[in-house]
């Protein structure tokens, strides 16, 4: 793995910033308008749950080749309180926030593969969620 960036998020500026350099990997790594869109939504959904539920964390995109296939890498983390019930967040429609409930489901539908991992208590408190996007 030889190029990753990370944008830390703290304030909704970063949320932004960290749509903008997730279009701009994704243009120089190949992919179409479309794909492009969706990869910049999805960045925005997990930036604005990092800023919403855990306050700060960081978004961190990595070029990935593999079997001749070029793609992405997008990792969320942050050392937020955690998801309790990871069952329930990945259900359509759920929401705390008042927003549209397309949440991480809605990530998991926009890319190829989708991870999520949570801890609520002890030194791994937080969450990590990480999501994959080959060029077609």
């Amino acid at each position: 793995m030889t190029f990753q960036s990370c944008v830390k998020i703290i304030n909704e500026w970063d949320i932004v910033a960290a749509r903008q350099l997730g279009r701009k990997i994704s243009k120089e790594i190949g992919f179409g308008t479309v794909d492009q869109a969706r990869i910049t939504t999805a960045i925005s959904e997990l930036a604005r749950n990092i800023f919403l539920y855990a306050g700060r964390g960081e978004i961190c995109i990595e070029k990935v080749t593999e079997s001749g296939k070029q793609g992405m890498i997008i990792v969320a983390k942050d050392k937020g309180p955690g998801i309790v019930d990871l069952r329930k967040v990945m259900q359509d429609g759920y929401t705390t926030s008042g927003g549209l409930g397309a949440g991480l489901p809605g990530v998991k539908r926009l890319m190829d593969s989708f991870d999520i991992e949570s801890s609520i208590e002890g030194e791994s408190k937080g969450t990590v969620i990480t999501t994959t996007k080959w060029v077609r």
